[in-house]
């Protein structure tokens, strides 16, 4: 219990700040902790099998709609439980995000066909779209400003071990037994992390309704910055468009051109919904938060999905030094955003965005580089790191920017609206640029053309991100929302609650 002194010539403010591991925050703390190690664990080990999975249910056709189902459900995901987290707290929607993790992994372990394993992926997206944004509404609601990037740095680093371990234990397993095993083990190891957040996020402060959070008559509004609630209908809308969309640029015919054709009249007529207002004009605050979240994304999941294709089939690489260039990137981002957790009041989140920025840039040149046969492929392998290292950077800043940009009564809402975001930017980015590799590969008999325009094409976004970093800046309104009760108040309140 956090101590509250009784005599009023001390104030509160002397009393030191509880840390992100004392008693205080420990459960929440070591319960998120958890669930992002599953998490990270589960996803990093499923993603090689999808190949041998999809080969052995004789569904290779239909590959590139399984590994889409996967980020298409994600936007449905982050929309449930972004409104969930508001309504009722973040714990809820956390807790059917993790079990439903459970049995989605159970449902693609006993997939007879590749129907089935698309519909356990695409279940799978809608658990990881729950958990995600719970947990960053939760962060919102659980802990005060000057800890939350120090949260956001160890979930980050919560994805260190399964970035080392998962794949090769993974790919072990599969080799020895069957890629079946995988998902069964998976399923089993992700029961006690479900649990622990049932029973550890009891009760926490910062719900809706409990004690340590200004309830609305408190929260500071800005002119216009009212929020819109997202529909279901448009939730689904956008994720089969989404859906459509991955699996229409994979050729060029008259199906995949109808699937491309409804899935983009579909984003364009749902997408907007889902999002702030003024979000595609990059409106000061939130919307230009937002759309970051989009570029950002969207440029550094290409390059992650060009730099190994690229490593495999036009630089004949092994396999073992393209996971090399994984571990490595996920060392780099954990590592940036162990930086940024101890930048807090040092320098603006806004500057650390466009940084984040200049150093992904950084990276999509060096891959363009590479596309020169003299050029070392050790090369090609290190700009996936460097684009981890300015994700790491960008990726948290933007996700604190969000948080202070919105009273916490809506911090669910600016969660599952970064979250869409995230996955519409993954979605539209890699689509176009999929399109652009398509019509380039057509045109040469080597491909290493068609890289190089796909790496320059992603100069686009990250020079966006750049330009309009300083549209996310924190007010002093902002400051003041995000701070909520004084000092005293909170200490008193949580005292109370424990």
């Amino acid at each position: 219990m956090l101590p509250v002194t009784n005599d009023p010539r001390e104030p509160a403010e002397s009393l030191p700040a509880p840390g992100l591991f004392s008693r205080t925050y420990l459960a929440a703390t070591a319960s998120f902790a958890a669930v992002m190690f599953l998490t990270g664990f589960a996803a990093l080990a499923v993603m090689p099998l999808l190949p041998v999975a999809a080969r052995d249910l004789d569904g290779v056709g239909l590959y590139p709609l399984v590994a889409g189902a996967f980020v298409a459900a994600s936007l449905l995901g982050g929309v449930l439980g972004g409104a969930w987290a508001d309504r009722s707290g973040a714990r809820r929607p956390l807790t059917a995000g993790v079990i439903l993790s459970v049995a989605t992994l159970l449902v693609s372990a006993t997939s007879t066909t590749i129907w089935q394993l698309g519909l356990g992926r695409f279940t799978d997206g809608i658990a990881a779209g729950l958990v995600a944004v719970s947990v960053n509404a939760a962060i919102g609601q659980s802990y005060p400003e000057h800890l939350r990037a120090r949260v956001l740095s160890l979930m980050s680093a919560c994805w260190i071990v399964p970035s080392l371990a998962g794949p090769p234990l993974a790919g072990l397993v599969a080799a020895w037994w069957s890629w079946h095993a995988v998902f069964f083990g998976l399923a089993g190891l992700t029961l006690i992390p479900a649990a622990a957040a049932v029973l550890l996020l009891r009760g926490r402060p910062g719900q809706p309704g409990q004690p340590g959070q200004p309830g609305a008559s408190q929260q500071l509004e800005r002119p216009g910055a009212s929020v819109r609630r997202p529909a279901l209908p448009a939730a689904v809308a956008v994720s089969v468009a989404a859906a459509l969309t991955q699996y229409g640029v994979t050729a060029w015919n008259v199906r995949h051109a109808v699937c491309v054709s409804a899935g983009v009249v579909l984003l364009v007529a749902f997408a907007p919904r889902l999002l702030p207002a003024h979000t595609w004009r990059a409106g000061g605050g939130l919307p230009a938060t937002v759309l970051l979240r989009a570029l950002t994304s969207g440029a550094y999941f290409t390059l992650e999905a060009f730099v190994p294709l690229m490593l495999s089939t036009a630089r004949h690489v092994p396999g073992m030094v393209t996971g090399f260039g994984f571990t490595g990137a996920a060392l780099a981002w954990a590592g940036a955003s162990w930086v940024q957790g101890r930048l807090h009041n040092r320098v603006p989140r806004h500057r650390l965005v466009a940084v984040g920025a200049a150093i992904m840039a950084a990276a999509v040149a060096v891959a363009a580089l590479c596309t020169i046969p003299a050029v070392p492929t050790a090369v090609a392998v290190s700009s996936m790191a460097m684009a981890a290292v300015g994700m790491g950077l960008a990726t948290p800043s933007l996700t604190l920017l969000s948080l202070a940009h919105t009273s916490a009564d809506k911090q669910g809402y600016a969660s599952g609206a970064m979250q869409t975001s995230q996955n519409l930017g993954q979605t539209l980015v890699l689509a176009v640029t999929s399109a652009l590799f398509t019509t380039l590969s057509a045109a040469s008999t080597s491909r290493l053309p068609a890289f190089a325009g796909a790496f320059v094409l992603l100069i686009l976004p990250i020079t966006g991100t750049a330009c309009l970093a300083g549209r996310t800046r924190i007010v002093a309104a902002d400051r003041q929302r995000a701070s909520g009760p004084s000092a005293a108040a909170a200490n008193a309140q949580v005292s109370e609650g424990t």
